[in-house]
């Protein structure tokens, strides 16, 4: 049995593109090359509309095509589990300790976290909603038993209101996860996530740290320190690390960074 991580870039995603592609192209061609509308002003921009439609769809099915193919865990590229096992690496947790990872997806930072610590227990949380609906809990737990991993387990959660005390864990990561929530305060979710952590803790977070999205970063990291957190670090992902520069430029990836330190 071998795990199966999915790509970051949902297949259904892929085939929307490819649908709305079709259908742009089918009505171009209709009416572009029939009778279906005379002659005139209206074929014509009903033509170049749906033209450039056709145009939009097929670069966005090629650009979603090929992040699926970067993202792939088994592909040639292994953009995903080169970020997983990076962020991973940053986790270290005593013996008996525990660690909170914030929006688990498929396990994977769970597990990689877990095969490091195999001492420790690593909690997966979640929300699994239907835009990533190939990721669940089901999945989560077949790929910690495929890794051969039993010192994880994975529940359902909301990485706006965590339900946890404060100081319940001895580290806490995540990966790409925060971006995505919208209509929030980014910063506030990052301390929401934090103020889970022991101290003494560390914290290793990966994710899209651009102002557009968060804000000014270097002042959180100030902020930070001057909460009483120690060794605040936010470490650019898109040199070479995990990422050239044109790689993050053309997926969208750009002020990918890791926020990292300790409690």
């Amino acid at each position: 049995m071998r795990p199966d991580y999915k790509s970051w870039m949902p297949k259904g995603m892929i085939f929307s593109f490819l649908g709305g592609f079709a259908a742009a192209l089918l009505i171009t061609l209709c009416f572009g090359c029939t009778a279906m509308l005379p002659a005139g002003t209206v074929r014509t921009a009903l033509t170049a509309v749906f033209g450039i439609l056709t145009a939009v769809f097929a670069g966005m099915t090629l650009w979603s095509t090929l992040m699926y193919r970067a993202f792939d865990y088994n592909g040639t590229r292994q953009m995903s589990r080169q970020i997983i096992e990076g962020t991973a690496a940053y986790i270290t947790l005593p013996k008996g300790g525990k660690c909170l990872d914030v929006g688990c997806g498929s396990g994977a930072l769970s597990i990689a976290v877990a095969k490091n610590n195999p001492d420790a227990e690593v909690i997966g949380i979640d929300r699994w909603g239907r835009e990533y609906a190939s990721f669940s809990k089901n999945l989560c737990e077949n790929n910690a038993k495929a890794e051969g991993v039993a010192n994880t387990s994975f529940r359902q959660g909301d990485a706006v209101h965590l339900d946890f005390p404060d100081e319940t864990f001895d580290a806490v990561t995540s990966n790409y996860v925060y971006h995505n929530i919208t209509g929030m305060d980014r910063q506030e979710i990052l301390l929401e996530t934090l103020r889970t952590l022991k101290k003494g803790g560390t914290f290793a977070i990966h994710d899209i740290f651009s102002a557009s999205k968060y804000g000014d970063m270097q002042a959180f990291c100030r902020k930070l320190e001057d909460m009483g957190y120690r060794e605040v670090k936010l470490i650019d992902t898109t040199g070479g690390m995990f990422m050239s520069r044109f790689e993050a430029a053309w997926m969208g990836l750009s002020g990918s960074a890791l926020l990292t330190g300790r409690k």
